[in-house]
C-alpha cells in the first residue's frame, strides 16, 4: 500500500511540473510517507524526516501517512517539519506545499500546517493520481482502504479507519489505464483487500470484481495482495483455479501456529482451519505459491508456543514467510498484556524462522525443475549476453537468456523451461514456439 501511495504522490507533483529527485539529492521539497506498523517503522520515519531537514534546512518538509495519523503532534514537533497530513487529505499535499512556500516568502520563518482528521468521521476512499508511467511491468492498484478487524496487536485500524472500497467502475477504468500505459501485471491491493465491497452492500465483493476485470480485453494477469484466511471462499478459489490470468499466488497471514496465541491475537481462525484451507488451496490450484506472515514474541508466547508455530509452518509447503517481531503499539490490547518477551528472545525466534523460510523457499522452487513457467520479463541483468529476469505467476524469480537478435522482451510474457536453481533464483531457457 505504501509503495502504491508513494507512487501516487510522486505523480501528483509530476503532473504539476515538479521534478522527482533521489532522497539523497538536494531538493526544494521533501515528502516522507510514514509507517507505524511497528516501533521500528516509527523510528525510521523520524530518522527520514530528520535527514530531510538536515539535507536542506530551507526546504519544505512534509510528513504524511499512518504515523502522522496516530502521532500528529509528535511529528509536527520535529524541527524543520512544515506539513503533517494523516491518512486522509493527501490529495491536498501540493496545495499545502505551495501555501507554505508563500508563507516563507512573506517572511514567516517556521510555518507549520497539520491536517489530521479524526477517523471517527466516516472516511471516504481517498482518490490520488494513478501512477502509470509504463516504466515497469508491474503496477499496484489500490482498491480498498481501512480495516475493522482490530487484531489485538495491530495499530492499523486506528491509523486507517473503516473499510471503504473504490467503486467497481473506477477500478475497471484505472485498470484499463494501467494496461494502456504498458503494464502487464496489476496487483490489487488494500489494507484489508478481501473485505473489498463490504461498504457497498449488495453490490459487489472481491469475487465479483475479479470476474468483471477478467472480462476486459488485453494481455495481462492479476495478482492479489494479502487476503484474510477466514474470508477465502470456494468461489474465489474456483475463479483463481479456472483463469490463467489470475496469478497462482495467495498471501494468507498466519501470525501464529499456536491456537492459544491466535486467540490472544483475536485472529478469527484456528490452526486446524488454516491447515484445511491450505490443503484445499493446494488441491484446487496446482503449483500455487502460498506465502504468509508470522509474528514472534507476542506477549505470553512461551518456548512451547513458538515450537508449535515452527512445527506447524514446517509441516506445510509454504513458498515464503515474512517474519515479524512483535512490537507494542500504544492503544492496542496486546500492549497491556503480561508476559512481554525480551528483544533477545524475539531475535532468536526470528532467526530460527528465517532459516526455516530459506529451506521452504528452496524446496518449493525445486518442484519446478524440468517444468515450464510463464514469466513476466522485468529487467535486463548483467549476468550474460541477453540475460533477463522476471517473476512467474506463482511468485518465483526466474532468469533466462535470449538468443542474439531476439527483440527486447521487457513487459512481455515468456514461457521458460526451468533447468536449474542457484541462490534462490531459477534458471532456464525460453520456449518461444509454445507461447
Amino acid at each position: 500500500m505504501n509503495q502504491q501511495e508513494t507512487a501516487a504522490l510522486k505523480k501528483l507533483f509530476q503532473d504539476h511540473g515538479y521534478q522527482i529527485v533521489g532522497f539523497n539529492e538536494p531538493a526544494d521539497v521533501y515528502v516522507v510517507n510514514t509507517c507505524t506498523v511497528t516501533h521500528i517503522a516509527d523510528r525510521k520515519s523520524r530518522q527520514m524526516l530528520r535527514r530531510a531537514t538536515s539535507s536542506n534546512p530551507s526546504a519544505i518538509v512534509a510528513a504524511v501517512g499512518c504515523y502522522c495519523q496516530v502521532a500528529a503532534e509528535e511529528v509536527l514537533a520535529i524541527p524543520g517539519v512544515n506539513i503533517v497530513i494523516g491518512t486522509q487529505d493527501r490529495a491536498r499535499l501540493l496545495e499545502l506545499v505551495e501555501e507554505v512556500a508563500r508563507r516563507k516568502q512573506a517572511g514567516e520563518k517556521y510555518p507549520k500546517i497539520s491536517i489530521v482528521r479524526t477517523l471517527e468521521e466516516k472516511p471516504v476512499f481517498e482518490e490520488l493520481p494513478l501512477p502509470c508511467s509504463g516504466e515497469r511491468s508491474r503496477a499496484f492498484l489500490k482498491i480498498e482502504d481501512g480495516c475493522e478487524q482490530f487484531c489485538s496487536y495491530c495499530i492499523i485500524p486506528y491509523a486507517r479507519g473503516k473499510v471503504r472500497s473504490l467503486r467497481p467502475e473506477l477500478v475497471k477504468e484505472r485498470f484499463q489505464q494501467l494496461l494502456a500505459a504498458g503494464y502487464r501485471e496489476v496487483v490489487l491491493t488494500g489494507i484489508h483487500t478481501s473485505a473489498y465491497g463490504k461498504d457497498l452492500p449488495g453490490e459487489i465483493d472481491l469475487v465479483g470484481l475479479l470476474k468483471q476485470l477478467l472480462q476486459l480485453q488485453g494481455e495481462f494477469r492479476i495478482r492479489l495482495s494479502s487476503l484474510e484466511p477466514a474470508e477465502i471462499t470456494q468461489e474465489l478459489l474456483e475463479v483463481i483455479a479456472s483463469s490463467p490470468r489470475v496469478c497462482r499466488h495467495l498471501h494468507l497471514p498466519l501470525q501464529s501456529g499456536d491456537d492459544e496465541i491466535l486467540k490472544l491475537m483475536h485472529r478469527p481462525y484456528t490452526t486446524e482451519g488454516y491447515r484445511r484451507l491450505f490443503e484445499k488451496v493446494w488441491e484446487m490450484i496446482p503449483g500455487v505459491a502460498v506465502t504468509t506472515d508470522v509474528m514472534v514474541g507476542f506477549p505470553g508466547e512461551t518456548e512451547k508456543h513458538f515450537e508449535n508455530t515452527y512445527s506447524f509452518i514446517a509441516s506445510l509447503p509454504f513458498r515464503g514467510l515474512h517474519v515479524f517481531k512483535y512490537s507494542p503499539r500504544p492503544g492496542t490490547i496486546a500492549a497491556g498484556l503480561p508476559g512481554q518477551i525480551s528483544p533477545e528472545e524475539k531475535e532468536e525466534r526470528s532467526r530460527r524462522l528465517r532459516n526455516l523460510a530459506k529451506n521452504l523457499e528452496e524446496e518449493f522452487a525445486r518442484r519446478f525443475l524440468g517444468h515450464k513457467l510463464v514469466v513476466l520479463a522485468e529487467r535486463r541483468i548483467p549476468e550474460g549476453v541477453g540475460c533477463w529476469e522476471g517473476l512467474s505467476d506463482n511468485y518465483l524469480r526466474v532468469v533466462f537468456s535470449l538468443p542474439l537478435g531476439v527483440p527486447k522482451p521487457q513487459g512481455s510474457f515468456v514461457s521458460v523451461y526451468i533447468r536449474g536453481l542457484r541462490n534462490g533464483r531459477l534458471f532456464g531457457e525460453p520456449v518461444f514456439e509454445e507461447h
